[in-house]
């Protein structure tokens, strides 16, 4: 468990507001490892391994002044280890799809890791797809458009990233990160007015509720089950 070290990447005596868990997810090899090194101590590998199992990383970030833990974790993107998937998506907020832009099989594999990740974590985790290399643009196997349109077909943030150049690495986890803060924001302020000082912990995997799409939910219910 590596953690962010001192200065700009974190410190160990700050008093801490928020801890908000995010999963890494995608094939293998599309270099989820790289983007969490780059983010959590700017580093980036040549000759990386592949992740067996589970690992995470944290660094602290400060959003509207408040002190946030990010807590990243990766996962090995081959099959055998997908049986860690229920542990591995518990308690998350936020989670980011990741895809080679060289490889196109990484990109059309994207609605199943979307799928699973529908099915296994909080219906209202934020989530960012993630075209990653974007370096290698003279290889590139998957049309910025494709992706585009994907992502807001299904109401996900998205950018091309490159963990070599550390390009939109940044972006991409703050992006993330501050629109999670956002919400619990919002939740712990409607909560102080219904019940006191009752729900205003932070953030450890409690259900997240995003104003707009989740407020159509009682409308849809109605309709099916009504007889």
């Amino acid at each position: 468990m590596a953690s962010g070290g001192g200065g700009a990447y974190g410190d160990g005596n700050q008093k801490i507001d928020y801890v908000f868990k995010v999963v890494l997810i995608g094939d293998s090899a599309v270099g989820k490892s790289q983007i969490l090194a780059r983010f959590a101590r700017n580093e980036f590998s040549l000759d990386s391994k592949a992740t067996i199992g589970v690992e995470f990383q944290t660094r602290t970030l400060v959003i509207e002044h408040k002190s946030v833990k990010a807590q990243i974790w990766d996962t090995a993107g081959q099959e055998r280890y997908r049986a860690v998937t229920s542990a591995y998506y518990r308690g998350a907020v936020g989670a980011m799809l990741v895809y080679d832009i060289t490889k196109r099989q990484s990109f059309d594999h994207i609605p199943r890791w979307l799928e699973e990740l529908r099915g296994h974590a909080d219906k209202n985790i934020v989530i960012i797809l993630i075209g990653n290399k974007s370096d290698l643009e003279d290889q590139r196997a998957v049309p910025t458009e494709d992706a585009k349109e994907f992502a807001q077909k299904e109401g996900l943030f998205f950018l091309e990233t490159s963990a070599l150049e550390a390009t939109n690495v940044e972006t991409a986890f703050t992006t993330v990160l501050t629109e999670i803060f956002n919400i619990v924001n919002k939740k712990n302020i409607s909560a102080g007015e219904s019940q006191g000082n009752g729900n205003s912990a932070p953030l450890a995997g409690k259900k997240i509720v995003i104003p707009g799409p989740a407020q159509e939910i009682p409308a849809k219910s109605k309709m099916c089950c009504s007889s």
